[in-house]
């Protein structure tokens, strides 16, 4: 009994060290996965397309943009980013870095991602230096792929 005992002891550890698999999309509207779900983000921040970046988060999601507009809902987050794109992120693009994805059950992830900015300009038309900025999102799976329930944009020094 007792190495019955200590052999279930050392599977149920070595199923503990496991990572945890990524969530990913399976079915008919491209595969997407919740790891491209960044370079969705960053593709659409990069073309200015603020309607694409809001089909990547919920109706009611709650949005903090890089200029630290407090969004709540897609209308209000389409309308932050639409200004942005107009004014100091009329010519910017995002640059993936490091991410991190954590998996917290079926079909929901938090995701970090780092992106260095450039190409913004300040309110003279000047070039803004490159920033870091991090991503933070609380990401779910939905009928129509991955959107974030909460997406927060913040500099980083």
């Amino acid at each position: 009994m007792r190495r019955q005992a200590g052999s279930c002891l050392r599977t149920a550890a070595h199923r503990l060290r496991r990572p945890c698999p990524r969530p990913r999309r399976r079915g008919t509207s491209g595969g997407m996965n919740a790891d491209s779900y960044t370079r969705a983000f960053a593709t659409a921040f990069s073309t200015q397309d603020a309607d694409s970046l809001v089909r990547l988060l919920s109706d009611d999601a709650e949005v903090v943009t890089a200029t630290g507009q407090h969004c709540d809902g897609r209308e209000a987050a389409r309308l932050a980013f639409m200004a942005e794109f107009e004014g100091t992120f009329r010519s910017a693009r995002l640059v993936s870095g490091r991410a991190k994805l954590r998996p917290v059950g079926p079909g929901a992830a938090l995701l970090s991602q780092r992106y260095v900015l450039a190409g913004a300009t300040g309110p003279d038309g000047t070039d803004l230096p490159r920033c870091a900025l991090l991503l933070s999102a609380c990401i779910i799976m939905r009928p129509d792929g991955w959107q974030a329930l909460t997406c927060h944009i913040t500099a980083l020094t």
